[in-house]
C-alpha cells in the first residue's frame, strides 16, 4: 500500500514539474551539497520535504556516512536526493536506481553498525532507471525577488504546501485550499488588524439598527395583534426571522474570534485556526441559527408575495388564505430546519473570522453555491414573479373602479406601499447575490494573497503574483445581509402606528 501511495505521490510530483509553470529554480544554500556539478535545486524533493532548512535536518543522520566516505558515490547521491538538481526551464533531476543500490550496497555494514534506517522514500525499488552519466550543470544568474533563475526560465507552479501550524489531525474533516487536515488561518487571511477592526465595529452599529428595526416592527404587531392578518402577516414572521439573524452578528461582534476561530497550541505547534466542521458547539449553535433564520426570513418574504397574489389576482378574502396558515408555516420553518440538518450531517459549519459568527459557504464553494447562492435565486425568482402578478392584477382592479375615487385611492397607496417595501427588501438581495457570485468566482484567487504574503516566512512555495481583496466588498455583503430586515419599518411605519404607540403609552400612564 505505501509503494502505491509513494508511486502516485512521485507520479503527481513529476506531473507538476513538467506541467505548470508558476515557481523557479532556487540556489542551493546547503554547504554540504554546495560543492556538486550543479548550483541551482528545486522543492518539494522525493522525500517530501519543501524547503532547504527541513532538508539539511533531515540529512544530519547520514553525516557520518558521508564523512566515513563508506562509498565514493554517497555524497552525489544524497545531495541528489535531498537537494535535486534543476537545470533549465522544467528540467528537476533526481538520484537514479543504479546508482541507490550501489550506494545501499556499500553503506549497508556501517549503517547496521551505526544504527542509521534508510528511509522508505529513498528505497530502491521506487527510484527509476535512468543514466548517471548525463552531466548535471547549472549556473547562477540573475536574482529576482531573492530568487536566482535563469533567462526565459519558465516558473513552476507547484500548488499550495500546507504550513505546519495549520496542519490538523485526523477525522476532523478540515480541508484548506485543497488540502486535507489543513485549516484557514485566524484572522482573516485578507486584511490587516486595524481593516478588520473597522469591519467588526461596523457590522455591529449595522447589526443593532436592524435588530432596533425589527424589534420595533414586531413589539407594533404585539400592541395591536388583529390589525396585521392576512395577506400582511408574513411581514412579523419576516421581522421575527431577521431580528434573530441580525442578533446573532451581534453576539460574534460581542464574542470577536472566540466562537470563530480555534485556539493556538504551543504543545502540539498548531496556530489559531479557523472553525471548520461541527466540533465546537458554540460555532454550531451561532450556524444553526443564523443559517435557518436566514432562508426562514427569505421564504417567508415568499410567502407575503404568495399571499398578496392570492388576496390581488385570485380575490382570496383574509379568512381564507389564513386558512392555508398551516401549510405557510410548514414551508417557511420546515424548508430551512431540512437545510440545516443537512449542512451539519455534512459538517459544513464554517467559522467566520471577520464578522465572528459561524455560517457555510465561507471556504467550501460548492456549499456556497448550492445552499447560499441558490435558495436565494430561487426565492427571488418565484418572489419577483408573484409579486408582479400581484401588481399587475392590482391594476387591473383599479381600472375597473377608476369611477370609486375613493376606493381607487386607498388601491393606489396600498400599490404604493407594495412596491416600495418590494423594492427595499428585492434591491439590496439582488445586490447581495452579486456579492455572493463574485466572491465565488474571485475566492481562489483571492486565496493565493495569504500565501504570497507568508511562503517565504513558512518556507512555502510562493505563487508569482496574487490579488487581493477590498475590504469594501465584504463590508457591502454585511450591510446587505442585514438591511434587508429593516425594510419592513416602512410597511408599519405610518400614522396609524404612530397613534398605536401613543395610545399605548397613554394606557401605561393611567394605569401607573
Amino acid at each position: 500500500m505505501g509503494v502505491l501511495v509513494f508511486s502516485a505521490t512521485c507520479s503527481l510530483l513529476l506531473t507538476l514539474v513538467r506541467g505548470h509553470s508558476l515557481f523557479t529554480c532556487e540556489p542551493i544554500t546547503i554547504s554540504r551539497c554546495s560543492r556538486m556539478p550543479y548550483n541551482m535545486t528545486f522543492f518539494p524533493n522525493i522525500m517530501g520535504h519543501y524547503d532547504q532548512d527541513t532538508a539539511a535536518l533531515q540529512m544530519e543522520p547520514f553525516l557520518t556516512l558521508m564523512n566515513l566516505h563508506c562509498s565514493p558515490d554517497i555524497h552525489t547521491f544524497l545531495c541528489k536526493a535531498f537537494v535535486p538538481a534543476c537545470l533549465g526551464q522544467v528540467h528537476v533531476i533526481h538520484p537514479c536506481r543504479s546508482l541507490c543500490e550501489k550506494v545501499y550496497s556499500d553503506c549497508k555494514q556501517l549503517m547496521d553498525t551505526f544504527g542509521i534506517t534508510w528511509p522508505e522514500e529513498l528505497e530502491c525499488t521506487r527510484l527509476v532507471n535512468c543514466d548517471e552519466t548525463v552531466p548535471a550543470t547549472g549556473a547562477v544568474t540573475t536574482n529576482v525577488h531573492g530568487t536566482q533563475k535563469t533567462p526565459g526560465q519558465t516558473r513552476r507552479d507547484y500548488g499550495f504546501w500546507c504550513p505546519r501550524h495549520l496542519h490538523t489531525t485526523n477525522g476532523q474533516g478540515y480541508k484548506f485550499l485543497g488540502i486535507d487536515q489543513c485549516a484557514p488561518p485566524c484572522p482573516n487571511m485578507y486584511f490587516k488588524n486595524y481593516e478588520l477592526d473597522v469591519a467588526k465595529s461596523f457590522i455591529g452599529i449595522v447589526s443593532i439598527f436592524c435588530l432596533c428595526a425589527t424589534l420595533f416592527t414586531f413589539l407594533t404587531f404585539l400592541i395591536d395583534v388583529k390589525r396585521f392578518r392576512y395577506p400582511e402577516r408574513p411581514i412579523i414572521y419576516y421581522s421575527v426571522c431577521y431580528s434573530i439573524v441580525s442578533l446573532m452578528y451581534f453576539i460574534g461582534f460581542l464574542l470577536g474570534n472566540r466562537t470563530a476561530c480555534n485556539e493556538a497550541d504551543d504543545k502540539l505547534e498548531i496556530g489559531e485556526t479557523v472553525v471548520l466542521g461541527s466540533q465546537n458547539k458554540a460555532c454550531t449553535v451561532l450556524f444553526m441559527m443564523l443559517y435557518f433564520f436566514t432562508m426562514a426570513g427569505t421564504i417567508w418574504w415568499v410567502i407575503l408575495t404568495i399571499t398578496w397574489f392570492l388576496a390581488a389576482g385570485r380575490k382570496w378574502s383574509c379568512e381564507a388564505i389564513a386558512q392555508k396558515a398551516m401549510w405557510f408555516h410548514a414551508v417557511a420553518w420546515g424548508i430551512p430546519g431540512f437545510l440545516t440538518i443537512m449542512l451539519l450531517a455534512m459538517n459544513k459549519v464554517e467559522g467566520d473570522n471577520i464578522s465572528g459568527v459561524c455560517f457555510v459557504g465561507l471556504y467550501d464553494l460548492d456549499a456556497s453555491l448550492y445552499f447560499v447562492l441558490l435558495p436565494l435565486c430561487l426565492c427571488v425568482f418565484f418572489g419577483l414573479s408573484l409579486l408582479l402578478a400581484g401588481i399587475i392584477s392590482l391594476n387591473h382592479v383599479r381600472q375597473v373602479i377608476q369611477h370609486d375615487g375613493r376606493n381607487q385611492e386607498k388601491l393606489k397607496k396600498f400599490m404604493i406601499r407594495i412596491g416600495v417595501f418590494s423594492g427595499l427588501y428585492l434591491v439590496p438581495l439582488v445586490a447581495l447575490l452579486g456579492c455572493y457570485v463574485y466572491e465565488l468566482v474571485n475566492r481562489k484567487i483571492w486565496e493565493t494573497t495569504w500565501v504570497f504574503d507568508h511562503c517565504d516566512q513558512y518556507h512555502i512555495p510562493c505563487p508569482y503574483q496574487a490579488t487581493r481583496p477590498e475590504i469594501f466588498l465584504f463590508l457591502m455583503k454585511y450591510l446587505l445581509t442585514l438591511i434587508v430586515g429593516i425594510s419592513p419599518v416602512f410597511w408599519v411605519g405610518s400614522k396609524k402606528t404612530c397613534s398605536e404607540w401613543a395610545n399605548f403609552f397613554n394606557r401605561n400612564r393611567k394605569r401607573e
